[in-house]
Order: C-alpha cells, then structure tokens, then sequence
C-alpha cells in the first residue's frame, strides 16, 4: 500500500503533520491520532490535486520509525490507474472513450476523495490491459 512517513512536531496545544515526501502537505490536529488521521486526509487532497494538474505522484519513502500516512485501498488503486494511464500516454478523454463514459465520469475515478465502484476501477484498468490482483496479509 501506498505509505507516506509522516513527521509530527507538537506545537503549543497542537500536533503539526507534515509528509516530507508530498512538498506543501502539512496538517495539525489536537493529538498525535488525530494529527494522523488529518494527515492521510491531507495527502488524499494533495495527490487529487497532483492527478488533475497532470503531475508525477511520489512514492513514499522510508519511514524510519516515524508513524505513516497510509492511503485506503481504493485510494491506492486510483494511484496505480493514474500511474497505468501516464505510463501509457492516456489521458482521460482517451479512457473515457475506451469505457463509452464521459470524461466527468473517468475524472471521478481517478478523485482520490470520491467513493467509486470497484467494478467501475476494474473495468478501467481492463481498459488499459491490466488485471486488478489482491493479497491479504496478517498484520505484525
């Protein structure tokens, strides 16, 4: 899954989150948790924003032992659809024809912050001639 090491510094009554690996992606909240929680909201944003300017989207880098920002599944998803669709030179006019939808509707695929299907992401990426694979691990 897509991770983003996160660096917390606790100022006055609140805890700023800043991810080193997203330039500009900076939150606070009252706690640590809450600052966390803030802070894989505020990566969804920034990378939302990356996807519609059209702009590389960063890998994290390793944590060190500072906690992480970890994007939901269908998030990371979305990431690897953008990633598949750059890697080919597609853009979304180019999907949209490719699924008979509109580019409003691929737009919505590929917005971090909107709740899609999961049949609807595959049948993007089976437009790109990709197969959506999972794997379930035990936690450690």
């Amino acid at each position: 899954m897509l991770t983003y090491p996160v660096d917390l510094l606790e100022d006055g009554d609140t805890v700023m989150a800043s991810l080193p690996d997203l330039p500009g992606c900076r939150t606070y909240g009252e706690t640590h948790e809450e600052a966390l929680e803030r802070a894989v909201d505020a990566a969804l944003t920034l990378i939302t924003a990356l996807v519609k300017d059209r702009e590389e989207i960063p890998d994290g880098s390793s944590a060190e032992g500072r906690p992480v920002a970890r994007l939901p599944l269908q998030a990371e998803l979305k990431v690897q659809l953008y990633r598949a669709m750059r890697a080919h030179g597609i853009g979304q006019s180019d999907l949209a024809e490719r699924l008979n939808k509109s580019q409003k509707e691929v737009w919505r695929l590929l917005d971090l912050t909107h709740a899609s299907k999961l049949d609807q992401i595959e049948a993007a990426f089976a437009a790109l001639g990709y197969r959506v694979d999972t794997e379930v691990r035990a936690v450690a």
